[in-house]
């Protein structure tokens, strides 16, 4: 099979959790204590993935200027990009409660949580068409990492969307399009990666590493600490722990 056709099946594989998140908050009652506490097992899965395995790559390829430059690009891109989504009502995608406001509430909010996920899914995906790079093997624990912190992810928007008002159409259709995307968006990185200097893949890397550890602290925290707080930081630590032995079998 092409190289990069394994891309785009990794990274179609690690966003159609979103999918199944979605579908479990849509139509299961879950309680709210319990979103959050998948929520932080989620982000503690993606914290040791960041740490262990996207920046001691990039590390490894390029040293630390392009690692430090990369990472800190990425977390003031995808600051900047939520903050103007936050302004059209973006700021609450993944909260499970009622803070997401409907369209009636905030015209365009429904555009802009959609435009919201796809900032959340692509990041992740580029890495993991970036792995196979050079003929080497997809990154089984970012891969693991990414479909793990996805289901929470897609479970919690859902479960938020429903409580706004959104209809159950928009909430499938969005998570499937952002699952195919994120497919694509493995197969693009790994097609317009291909060749690429080793300073370029470490920067890029560190880039999406950034990325994603802004989305944690913005986005997957504040869901976990709000409802589980007592508990937050020990769930936290299991994922972190999860994905650290994943990453060392």
């Amino acid at each position: 099979m092409p190289e990069w056709l394994q891309a785009g099946g990794w990274g179609l594989l690690a966003g159609s959790a979103l999918l199944v998140g979605a579908a479990v908050g849509w139509f299961a009652r879950v309680p709210q204590r319990v979103i959050a506490s998948i929520m932080a097992f989620g982000a503690g899965v993606l914290l040791s993935a960041v740490s262990f395995e996207l920046i001691a790559e990039a590390h490894a390829q390029g040293g630390l200027l392009p690692t430090a430059l990369g990472a800190a690009a990425g977390a003031v891109v995808y600051t900047v990009a939520n903050l103007a989504l936050a302004r059209h009502g973006a700021r609450h995608r993944k909260r499970s409660g009622d803070q997401q406001p409907s369209e009636s509430e905030q015209p365009g909010s429904g555009s802009a949580l959609a435009v919201g996920a796809l900032l959340d899914g692509v990041p992740e995906s580029v890495v993991i068409g970036a792995s196979l790079l050079g003929g080497g093997t997809v990154s089984l624990v970012t891969v693991a990492a990414v479909f793990l912190s996805n289901v929470p992810e897609g479970l919690s928007s859902a479960a938020g969307m429903r409580q706004a008002g959104r209809s159950r159409r928009y909430v499938f259709l969005l998570w499937t399009g952002i699952a195919l995307i994120s497919g694509v968006a493995a197969l693009v990185g790994n097609t317009l990666l291909g060749g690429a200097p080793p300073e370029v893949l470490a920067a890029i890397t560190a880039l999406a590493a950034g990325a994603i550890l802004a989305m944690i602290t913005d986005t997957m925290v504040p869901e976990a600490f709000e409802n589980a707080h007592l508990l937050v930081g020990l769930i936290t630590v299991a994922g972190f722990l999860t994905a650290f032995a994943l990453s060392h079998t």
